[in-house]
């Protein structure tokens, strides 16, 4: 069925499967998860221990992989995170997708997850195709202006061209970037994953494959929802609910 939703909103059983009563018990899930991968355990095999022990339901298990990571994997991450006012005179690499859908789901009430490295991440997928929504425009001019505020030397959109519509977003990027005095390229490649570490640019993205092979990141989309949108909805994974734990580069306000 094609997706028409208007909004990037949250789920139908996101306000049951994250209510207040519900965060205690993925937070422990989430302690138990986070030790067994920092002992060698795969991702799969955790994700199945910890979930069934727990009885979590689908999307509650994709938080738990979306949002902890290995003790040593936080660490290496707490180690190259920037915060967007390091990007003055860099080289920087967006990933699009990655950062416009996190703003779009904070500016439609979805659920946006506080996760153990310290960044925000949404439970939102593409699956192939992209749907501008009502909140595009104004996630692309939030996204834009904050790092335009930094004066990067240089800036690379990269979208997965074979997404469906990406040429349409690339398209809509460029109006923006020219509305706003930025001198700013899209690029559509196969794989932004891969192509995004190779430029050897500081990394705009929270996807954990290009922060680990990246030479330094920024949370951009992390850093415009702290600031511009104070009610977006924040599932912290933190045991403890701060994010100064983690020990990130930041200049946001930790929630």
């Amino acid at each position: 069925m094609p997706d028409r939703r208007a909004h990037r909103g949250p789920h139908p059983k996101d306000e049951r499967l994250f209510a207040p009563a519900e965060l205690d018990k993925l937070r422990r899930a989430g302690q138990d998860y986070a030790w067994l991968l920092s002992r060698g355990y795969t991702s799969d095999a955790a994700l199945k221990l910890v979930g069934d022990r727990f009885q979590l339901f689908a999307r509650q298990r994709m938080a738990l992989l979306l949002g902890v990571a290995a003790e040593r994997i936080i660490q290496e991450r707490s180690a190259k995170r920037l915060s967007v006012g390091h990007a003055s005179g860099r080289g920087i690499a967006v990933d699009g997708f990655n950062c416009l859908i996190t703003v779009e789901v904070a500016l439609s009430g979805g659920v946006l997850l506080l996760c153990l490295d310290g960044l925000y991440r949404d439970l939102a997928s593409v699956h192939g195709t992209y749907r501008r929504v009502a909140e595009t425009g104004t996630a692309i001019r939030l996204l834009a202006r904050a790092l335009g505020r930094a004066q990067p030397a240089s800036a690379t959109w990269y979208l997965d061209r074979p997404v469906s519509n990406s040429g349409k977003l690339a398209g809509m990027l460029r109006e923006v970037f020219s509305a706003e005095g930025l001198d700013w390229d899209v690029a559509l490649v196969a794989n932004p994953d891969r192509e995004i570490p190779l430029t050897g640019h500081i990394a705009v993205s929270s996807d954990g494959g290009i922060l680990d092979s990246s030479i330094a990141f920024i949370d951009l989309a992390g850093e415009v929802i702290a600031r511009e949108v104070p009610r977006a909805w924040v599932v912290d994974l933190h045991p403890d609910s701060e994010l100064a734990r983690t020990g990130a580069i930041c200049d946001i306000t930790p929630r």
